[in-house]
């Protein structure tokens, strides 16, 4: 059973309050800064801290209709965390203003301290950067077992939808990447389609997204339009501006689940060329995994140390907007058709299947790429497992958390 919400603060919300639109763009900033400083681990892990705040405590929307709008954002391309957040700022903070609340909320505070790095501001270094690095992934370990767990106790609670949830553990093992990801959750819905035909559940409380169908449209327009312009205008003015906006824009718009698997697209576009160092893009990929929110911000950092102009500040704004833009548009594209879906009798079935699907990603994320980067020996498990005992038992803050396991991991490397 979820924890009941804070009752202390305005910002809680009481239980099974999941009204669109109730709340305001001021407090979905409040809430995802909260998280945008403290959501340490890569997107799984996000979507664990996004579950803790706003599924369980602040009671923004309900487990089933989360889990629904993590398998719609792993179908789309782009970031898949910051995708979630912003459609959980759209639906809570009444439109687009509530989504751009979120998004920037939740971006700015790693998008800031990597332009710092590229300017000369190092501070992740020497054995205490290193076993602040090292505390932070223990953190993830925790933060996504709880999230797995909670998951699966209310979304696969009977042998079908297990199974179904193991079946995606099975095919994200065996092909990996965003392709068994995919692929997992196509499957699901199918396997859903044939083994989870129960009762339709009722209407009540379902998510209907403040984005008319006009405004979806044009998202979608305005995402071709972009992924289809600028190499014209590139090849036709040389403006290395344009080039830049094209490479990140492609490169958004081109990977699926986001965070890690970006990385060689980036590579491609601002190595190859000999827009940036190699060194220098192994140097900003550590400095990524030091900092919190998502790991899209990356290109804040090279934007910033590109060789040819525009560079610097300038360079960092436009690797940062033209990387997120793809995903932000594609899934504010999707919401306004995605609630009529998700109500009819076979989409249940389905999105009974998908869910069941996306906690058998979280499953086989939680052991690789989390746990095997994380827990190196014995002090590591007992580190980790001592966070998934405060999250999930004495329901410790997950800030709280961050700081304590990270503490004790500079302690014990500095020992």
């Amino acid at each position: 059973m979820a924890s009941p919400p804070d009752t202390g603060g305005d910002d809680a919300v009481p239980a099974g309050a999941f009204v669109p639109g109730a709340g305001s763009p001021g407090e979905v900033f409040r809430a995802f800064l909260k998280l945008g400083l403290t959501s340490f681990g890569g997107p799984v892990a996000h979507l664990g801290y996004f579950r803790d705040e706003l599924v369980q405590r602040r009671r923004w929307i309900d487990e089933a209709g989360y889990a629904d709008l993590v398998a719609l954002c792993q179908f789309l391309p782009g970031p898949a965390s910051s995708q979630v957040g912003f459609s959980l700022g759209v639906l809570r903070g009444g439109g687009l203003l509530g989504g751009l609340a979120a998004w920037s909320a939740f971006t700015l505070p790693s998008a800031l301290l990597l332009l710092a790095f590229a300017l000369g501001a190092a501070v992740f270094s020497g054995p205490v950067g290193t076993g602040l690095l090292h505390g932070l992934k223990l953190v993830a370990v925790a933060v996504v077992a709880q999230a797995v767990w909670g998951m699966a106790r209310s979304l696969t609670p009977d042998r079908e939808r297990a199974s179904i949830a193991l079946g995606a553990v099975l095919l994200v093992v065996a092909v990996g990447g965003s392709v068994g990801q995919v692929g997992a959750i196509l499957l699901g819905g199918i396997a859903g389609l044939v083994l989870c035909r129960g009762a339709p559940t009722a209407a009540v409380g379902h998510l209907a997204f403040p984005v008319s169908r006009r405004a979806g449209a044009a998202a979608l327009v305005l995402f071709a339009a972009f992924l289809l312009l600028p190499p014209l205008l590139k090849g036709a003015t040389g403006a290395q501006a344009v080039a830049l906006f094209d490479a990140f824009y492609r490169s958004g718009a081109l990977v699926f689940g986001g965070g890690h698997v970006v990385l060689p697209l980036l590579r491609a576009e601002v190595v190859d060329p000999g827009w940036v160092d190699p060194g220098a893009f192994l140097a900003g990929y550590g400095a990524a995994q030091a900092v919190p929110g998502p790991l899209f911000t990356f290109a804040a950092y090279l934007g910033a140390v590109m060789g040819p102009a525009p560079n610097g500040v300038a360079g960092s704004v436009i690797a940062l907007l033209a990387i997120f833009l793809p995903g932000t548009l594609l899934v504010y594209g999707a919401l306004p058709y995605w609630d009529a879906f998700r109500t009819r009798p076979l989409a249940q079935a389905a999105m009974r299947g998908t869910n069941a699907a996306v906690v058998g990603i979280l499953g086989a994320a939680l052991y690789d790429p989390v746990w095997t980067s994380a827990v190196l020996s014995p002090r590591d498990f007992a580190l980790a497992l001592t966070g998934f005992v405060l999250l999930t038992v004495w329901k410790a803050p997950p800030w709280a958390v961050v700081l304590l396991i990270a503490a004790c991991s500079v302690l014990l490397g500095v020992a």
